[in-house]
């Protein structure tokens, strides 16, 4: 079965805030690319695995509700929840176990996106 999510698109007010933001947390730098009329973030990710960006729109806003989208920091949670604060955003939830599926910190990113942070360790 393939991937049930292929692409999230994460709103902000401030690309290049967000771009250095989402580059410190992810340990990973994020590619800033044009794309039919508009520019956007493109998140790391492998080949056509599951990927998304950061876009800036006049009628899309950044949000603390709705859906909440688990970013990839295996091995470096605790490096990446320390970035946070240090970059613009908030730590909402500090690392905490779930369960069998590793752990994960919530927070709230440069842009007031409610983000959550994932690591199997």
């Amino acid at each position: 079965m393939a991937n049930q999510i292929v692409w999230c698109d994460i709103p902000v007010h401030n690309l290049d805030r967000a771009i250095r933001f989402y580059s410190a947390v992810l340990g990973a730098p994020i590619t800033k690319e044009e794309a039919p009329g508009t520019t956007m973030g493109v998140l790391p990710h492998a080949g056509d695995g599951v990927g998304g960006c950061l876009f800036r729109s006049d009628t899309v806003r950044p949000s603390s509700q709705g859906p909440l989208v688990y970013l990839n920091c295996d091995g470096r949670l605790d490096e990446a929840v320390d970035a946070v604060e240090r970059h613009g955003g908030r730590v909402v939830e500090s690392r905490r176990a779930i369960g069998s599926h590793g752990f994960r910190a919530i927070i709230f990113d440069s842009e007031g996106n409610r983000i959550a942070l994932h690591s199997t360790t």
